[in-house]
Parts: C-alpha cells; structure tokens; sequence
C-alpha cells in the first residue's frame, strides 16, 4: 500500500507541475493573443491529479479565476478526482491491500 501511495503521489506532483505550466503557458498566450490551451485541457490535466497545481496556478497567475463556468467544473473535477481515490483507497484498505 506504501508504494501505491507513494506512487499516486508522484503521478499528483507530475500532473501538478505539467497543469501549473500549462496555466501559465495559457496566461502568456492570451496575453499576446495567441492561440489558447482548450479549457478542456486545463479541465483534464486537473481530473488527472493536476487539481493541486491548477488550483496554485489559478492564485498565482490570476489566471481562470473569474469565469464562473470554468470554475465550476474544475471544482467538480476536483470532488470527482477525490471521491474516485477515497473509494480506491477505501476498497484497496477492504481487500487489506
């Protein structure tokens, strides 16, 4: 269970750091009017263990802050990342994993 864990905590930490960059990558471009990352992009680097970096790079970059669309549906990809490890964890704990 220690390396799953420590595993899952390296995949965060990547994803994490790819979504911090991608955010500032997408805050630079829309400020020379530049093709954009998709939000949907942003929206799946988050589902995908970025939530954390996403989340530090929307209060760094003040970037995706105020589009309350966006918003809700990084919020409900951050509830959805942690409800599907919870039951991983959960069910993996059942099984004395």
């Amino acid at each position: 269970m220690t390396t799953a864990f420590l595993i899952y905590l390296g995949i965060v930490f990547l994803m994490s750091l790819a979504c911090f960059v991608a955010y500032g990558w997408d805050k630079r471009r829309a400020g020379m009017g530049a093709r954009r990352i998709p939000e949907r992009t942003l929206q799946l680097l988050a589902l995908f263990g970025g939530w954390p970096g996403a989340w530090m790079a929307q209060r760094h970059f003040r970037h995706k802050t105020q589009k309350a669309s966006f918003l809700i549906v990084f919020w409900a990809m951050v509830v959805l990342h942690i409800a599907v490890v919870g039951s991983a964890a959960f069910g993996f704990a059942a099984l004395g994993w």
